[in-house]
């Protein structure tokens, strides 16, 4: 089936729970309004339903090749992101003075996520093109900036972001790759990156490599790691494309998914460019704080993530949803019909389909109350504003990162199982987004990497401070839950009290035993992550009831906000409820995690 943008799902979620309004009301919005963010949302679901999601299947099936060092791409995506750069879509959220739309991140998530739902293996190059470019927004000299954004904003130039060698994968203080000062402020690089996404193609007219490496007196560990800015075609102080640099793609990656976009490994000073041997590459920022550059790219980049598992848990639900009703086969238990029925009369199978609705949504109201808290963090005019919200975006990024891409797969599990047989069979579409998921929870750091940073920086650190503001919300959604009287805001209420004294009592325990009983703590920060997510996710459906709960009763919008409760009754019943069993595996689960010895495995 075709793919529809759940527009009015995102609108509702920017207006209602992310406070639309009030980040059109920061400086620097105040034209991104709700009329602005449905007009940019239905210009976005046109372009991705129309030109983007129809060559998802194809491009699995046909991904485009290597040869002789250069990469085809998928048929189609040539023009379709040329066409994506035409229509300003890499700008959406950069500023004005780079020639971007510099509209708020919560609009901006918004069209990420149906970028991503339309073709994942397509969006994955704007993806990491945002990256690069808050890199260089942050770091890059002036002359950086105005040499390179515009042309990586209007789609003419891509951007990559190099960290990984064979043998530094996760652990960077294990690059090797090497960056030579010349005298003329130029480095001369050389060594391997592999896992590049989109590191070759034949899309735009230039890559921007980003690239780690150390210069030659540079300290040990990841103290002594730069930045460098490596272009495929030098370019001069105008933009005119020049000499091709010493930077070559060896090969393509052969994946499980994702199969359309290239992943390259990259081969810096193989004397095959002409400029001689080494690539040319030149400092960004100061060396050896590379790594603090290179983490604002990450940084930005696990959001993105995130929201690429909600898009493909969008997309999965959408595909079974639609099977449930076309499948006929049984008559339905309860006798309500006299033959064989579509399948979606089966409780079972309302079941998985409410759950794959229920996560995805309960996600997607997470990821647009974050975006909202980042637009607040760097455009509220009261510092102590900007603090808090930084450190509540900077606590649910993990959970974004981490929570949504474990959802993802859970959902696009389901999906093949709510097509049976026919699910395991590639023609129905719906393997393709199992196989495309499981990515997800690895690239960009792993889901343990998303735990041990919520458990490290984001718990343990300030003392559970974060984190216990966090619960002090979710208790005051508890108190106005209490005063509705209607059996779905009842129900909500009791699992989300639970869920929440839950956090509460896993949070103390991250706080009391980071530095005493290291592996305790480290041997439950993946269910930690799971139960902060999970918990993050099921307030903001209980938010959402309440909000539809007065829409109904004002007869406004009747199907939709009846959906809506509907939804959130069952993401607290089902989804929400394995909150309390996830922290008694956190609390008493530890010492059968290393009780093992490993000579035994």
């Amino acid at each position: 089936m075709s793919y529809q943008a759940p527009v009015k799902d995102m609108l509702f979620c920017m207006k209602e729970l992310a406070g639309l309004e009030q980040v059109a009301g920061l400086p620097g919005f105040e034209d991104a309004g709700l009329e602005t963010a449905q007009a940019v949302l239905e210009e976005c679901a046109r372009f991705n339903e129309g030109v983007v999601a129809p060559l998802n299947f194809e491009g699995d099936k046909n991904p485009g090749a290597w040869k002789n060092g250069e990469v085809s791409t998928a048929p189609g995506f040539k023009e379709a992101f040329r066409q994506f750069g035409e229509g300003g879509w890499q700008g959406l959220q950069h500023p004005a003075e780079f020639d971007g739309q510099g509209l708020p991140k919560t609009i901006g998530a918004a069209c990420v996520e149906m970028l991503n739902s339309a073709n994942l293996s397509f969006a994955l190059c704007p993806l990491l093109t945002d990256g690069a470019i808050e890199a260089l927004l942050t770091a890059g000299t002036p002359e950086q900036q105005k040499l390179y954004l515009p042309r990586m904003i209007s789609g003419e130039w891509t951007g990559t972001m190099n960290l990984t060698e064979p043998q530094a994968g996760s652990d960077l203080a294990l690059v090797r790759t090497k960056a030579v000062p010349q005298g003329d402020g130029s480095y001369r690089i050389s060594g391997q990156k592999i896992f590049i996404t989109f590191g070759e193609h034949d899309m735009a007219d230039n890559i921007v490599h980003l690239v780690l490496a150390r210069t030659p007196d540079a300290p040990e560990g990841v103290k002594g790691i730069s930045l460098f800015i490596v272009p495929k075609f030098l370019v001069d102080a105008q933009g005119t494309l020049g000499k091709r640099n010493d930077v070559w793609c060896a090969s393509i990656e052969h994946k499980m998914g994702i199969k359309a976009s290239p992943t390259a490994v990259l081969v810096y000073g193989d004397d095959k460019g002409e400029v001689g041997p080494g690539a040319i590459g030149y400092l960004v920022g100061e060396e050896n704080r590379g790594l603090e550059y290179m983490f604002i790219m990450m940084n930005a980049a696990r959001f993105a993530v995130g929201v690429q598992g909600i898009a493909v848990a969008e997309r999965a639900y959408q595909r079974a949803v639609q099977y449930a009703k076309d499948r006929v086969q049984s008559r339905p238990v309860d006798g309500s019909l006299p033959g064989s029925a579509a399948i979606i009369h089966h409780p079972d199978v309302k079941r998985m389909l409410m759950t794959m609705r229920a996560s995805t949504e309960g996600c997607r109201a997470m990821a647009l109350v974050g975006a909202a808290a980042y637009d607040a963090a760097h455009h509220h005019p009261d510092a102590a504003v900007r603090k808090q919200n930084q450190a509540f975006y900077e606590f649910l990024v993990p959970l974004v990162k981490g929570y949504s891409t474990e959802m993802s797969l859970e959902v696009a599990s389901l999906g093949v199982q709510v097509h049976g047989g026919m699910g395991f069979i590639e023609e129905t579409g719906a393997a393709q987004y199992y196989r495309d998921a499981k990515i997800l929870t690895i690239y960009e750091g792993t889901t343990a990497i998303q735990a041990n940073d919520l458990v490290g920086r984001k718990t343990a650190r300030d003392g559970g401070q974060v984190a216990r503001a966090v619960a002090a919300q979710i208790e005051a959604t508890e108190a106005e839950l209490a005063r509705r009287d209607s059996a779905a805001a009842q129900a909500t209420l009791k699992r989300l009290r639970a869920a929440r004294e839950a956090f509460v009592q896993v949070v103390d325990f991250v706080v009391a035993n980071t530095k005493t009983r290291p592996n305790a703590v480290f041997a439950g920060s993946v269910p930690y992550l799971m139960l902060a997510g999970n918990l993050v996710a099921g307030w903001q459906l209980a938010r959402a009831l309440l909000v539809a709960e007065e829409r109904l009763q004002a007869g406004q919008d009747v199907p939709f906000m009846q959906a809506k409760i509907a939804t959130a009754r069952f993401y607290a019943e089902h989804i929400l409820a394995r909150v309390p069993g996830q922290r008694d595996t956190i609390l008493e689960g530890g010492d059968s995690v290393t009780a093992l010895a490993l000579d035994a495995f």
